[in-house]
């Protein structure tokens, strides 16, 4: 039987680097950055909608820069 994996809805610094080609830092302080403006905590994970919407992407534009 073939396991599937589905598919994540949390963005990390890794996947914004890949995305955007900045380095590891810049993506943590963009991800930081999203953060604050969705009033989320340090520790809470960032969407991938809510960075495209912070980023102007669309979801399906990212889907294959996403490491699984």
């Amino acid at each position: 039987m073939k396991k599937l994996i589905p598919n994540r809805i949390v963005i990390y610094a890794r996947d914004v680097e890949n995305i955007t080609g900045r380095k590891g830092r810049t993506a943590r302080l963009l991800l930081q950055r999203i953060r604050k403006i969705y009033g989320k905590k340090p520790g809470q994970f960032v969407t991938i909608t809510e960075f495209c919407q912070f980023a102007g992407l669309k979801e399906e534009e990212i889907t294959c820069f996403l490491v699984h």
